[in-house]
């Protein structure tokens, strides 16, 4: 049986938590940043956890994370 390929793109986006969830950071932070907020820029600098509706096609992208 071969090996299943892992998504590569995918694999430098999302790393696992030690209960098994996908962590990932928050988009809208690389440009037009001037009209953004400056509690809206710090709150996107965190990370947060993905969404449980994405969760079955990321692990299927993701077999070895």
């Amino acid at each position: 049986m071969p090996k299943m390929k892992t998504s590569r793109a995918a694999a430098k986006r999302f790393k696992k938590t030690g209960t098994g969830q996908l962590k990932r950071m928050k988009a809208y932070k690389s440009h037009i940043l001037t009209k953004k907020s400056q509690k809206r820029k710090r709150n996107l600098r965190k990370s947060t956890i993905t969404d449980p509706t994405n969760v079955k096609n990321m692990k299927k992208i993701l077999p070895y994370l």
